[in-house]
């Protein structure tokens, strides 16, 4: 057990920390170009583990599937997220994407047909009611030019829920190790598109040792041996257990922010963050019966 503590741990120190690369780097890389690298620096991190694990594949491949989940589990949502942090905090950015179970169940009742509770219903509006309470009840930015930051979050944290909830329906066979694989591909994919049409990226730090940290941070680890480690927790622990991640990842964020970007922590950013986590916990509590509920995933 304490092996699963510690790669709970790890797995939340690293995932907090990428949003304080994701700073460092959309400047000297821009939007498009910080998707690109850290989705091949992740790649190259796995591909030589799928090299090695290639016979136990199962197959056929449902490859079409795994391109449309690469598109919105890395690809979309690292570009709104890098996009956010040009406009907002690292800190504000890792508490807003504490919605992404929120949005799971909120994208599955929309698109995929799933039922939800009352209780469940409850704690979606209370999770939203959170954003309000972080935005200290500024609805009007969403509609205006401050929508870059806030709103793109939560675009971000939409396309995670999409992607789970598809994922789950028709990839869920095919491997952690092999959706993980594909959703970078397909993401440095996107990662290129964007920079082909955002105009050319002249990475003047490309030297930089700070610019070679967080693409080797924020790929190698936040993108490669992190999900490695996320798969260890759900077989070796549990689902319930591996999605505890989701209440650690923003307080190591904020820890991280603080320490090296000297960012401050608010009053409204704290409890907005504790009223989202209350809703995540009542959005995602299992019913203690026979009753259906909705599974979900960050």
């Amino acid at each position: 057990m304490s092996r699963l503590y510690g790669a709970l741990i790890a797995l939340s120190l690293i995932w907090g920390l990428s949003f304080v690369f994701i700073k460092w780097l959309v400047e000297p890389a821009g939007v498009w170009g910080t998707v690109f690298l850290r989705c091949m620096a992740g790649a190259l991190i796995l591909l030589p583990i799928l090299w090695v694990k290639r016979k136990q594949i199962r197959r056929p491949i449902p490859w079409k599937a795994l391109i449309l989940v690469g598109i919105f589990n890395a690809g979309l949502p690292w570009g709104l997220i890098a996009l956010s942090e040009t406009q907002i905090n690292s800190n504000t950015a890792a508490v807003l994407n504490a919605l992404t179970p929120i949005c799971t169940g909120l994208i599955g009742f929309l698109f995929f047909s799933i039922e939800l509770s009352r209780r469940q219903w409850g704690g979606i509006i209370i999770g939203f009611a959170g954003i309000l309470v972080l935005m200290e009840f500024s609805v009007s930015q969403l509609f205006s030019h401050g929508f870059v930051g806030v709103g793109t979050m939560i675009l971000a944290a939409l396309c995670y829920g999409f992607a789970s909830q598809y994922t789950r329906k028709y990839v869920k066979d095919a491997g952690v190790l092999l959706i993980t694989i594909y959703s970078l591909v397909v993401g440095g994919i996107v990662g290129l598109v964007g920079i082909w049409f955002s105009g050319p990226i002249h990475l003047t730090g490309t030297f930089d040792p700070l610019f070679i940290l967080s693409v080797i941070g924020l790929g190698c680890f936040g993108s490669g041996i992190a999900h490695l480690l996320f798969y260890y927790m759900l077989t070796k622990g549990s689902p319930e257990f591996a999605t505890t991640v989701t209440y650690l990842v923003p307080i190591t964020a904020m820890i991280w922010g603080s320490v090296l970007l000297n960012e401050s922590i608010s009053a409204n950013l704290a409890i907005g963050l504790m009223i989202i986590f209350f809703g995540v916990y009542i959005a995602t509590k299992k019913p203690r019966k026979n009753a259906r509920s909705v599974a979900y995933e960050s």
